[in-house]
């Protein structure tokens, strides 16, 4: 089966210096993808490679099945792309921005206006079609950005922290809408500074540092290697975390401190991993 997205030995590099080096993973059809990484790890250039937005000095890059160098309109029909960003005009109507989109991609009417119906009913924007989106609170513009990026059907979407800035409830909401796309079948890539929302959505997860990726595979994988049970010490005013292979281990460890004073035990995360591996939290 051709994977969804295929990168081997991909390299970027500006002004002699390589933000991205020999980065090769693939992403199956169907699969929830979250790339993490520090600020300057790599991950947005690596998304600005994977959209077409910009070209790999060395490596080969597939998505859908197509090469983003030789066929990047092709990449393009089969894409999708919710960026943190608010992209969408504020001075356009609900509809507007959604009727520009679906001119962009030729989109034929009657087509274009029963598809612009079901992605706004989707989203439950229906009832603010006419408003203007400058009027609309932030999660209201978070999922038309979605609804747009759903409207020509793509195959794969990409996520770049769609749920910045926005409150609990709005964010669980959004993420009631990205798991019931990907449970029909969507590719997704999300990026995000929030670990809660890769431990909840994410089937596989590779961490990026220093443009080089420095792990790959499933929570259960990630804890398995690095240990699933967590001492932490204050020393100070900072925390040293101590990784044991499981819970009862790292509890038997602290049973035999005499001075137990500033510790605790719990399951480790996928945080603890992360700074374990990065050396320093997201930022």
């Amino acid at each position: 089966m051709t994977a969804a997205i295929l990168l081997q030995n991909v390299r970027k590099v500006y002004n002699n210096f390589p933000v991205v080096n020999d980065l090769s993973f693939t992403i199956q059809a169907g699969e929830m993808f979250g790339l993490l990484g520090p600020n300057g790890a790599g991950k947005s250039t690596t998304i600005r490679m994977l959209t077409t937005l910009t070209k790999p000095t060395d490596g080969r890059i597939e998505v859908a099945g197509y090469d983003v160098v030789r066929q990047p309109l092709q990449v393009k029909q089969c894409i999708g792309v919710v960026l943190q960003q608010t992209s969408v005009d504020g001075d356009l109507s609900v509809w507007e921005n959604m009727e520009l989109h679906g001119r962009l991609h030729h989109i034929p009417n009657p087509q274009r206006q029963r598809l612009i119906n079901q992605a706004l009913e989707y989203v439950q924007l229906t009832e603010r079609r006419d408003d203007l989106v400058k009027t609309l609170s932030g999660g209201m513009k978070r999922r038309l950005q979605i609804a747009r990026a759903l409207l020509h059907q793509p195959k794969i979407l990409f996520l770049d922290e769609p749920t910045v800035g926005l409150d609990p409830q709005t964010r669980r909401r959004l993420w009631e809408i990205i798991l019931d796309l990907n449970q029909q079948g969507m590719t997704m890539l999300l990026t995000t500074h929030y670990m809660d929302e890769v431990e909840y959505l994410c089937d596989r997860i590779g961490i990026m540092d220093g443009g080089n990726l420095i792990s790959l595979g499933t929570l259960q994988q990630m804890r398995s290697a690095h240990g699933e049970g967590l001492v932490m010490k204050q020393v100070g005013e900072r925390w040293e975390y101590l990784f044991f292979p499981t819970l009862e281990q790292a509890n038997a460890y602290l049973d035999q401190q005499n001075d137990k004073m500033g510790m605790m035990v719990r399951p480790s995360n996928l945080e603890d991993i992360f700074v374990e591996l990065t050396g320093r939290q997201l930022d």
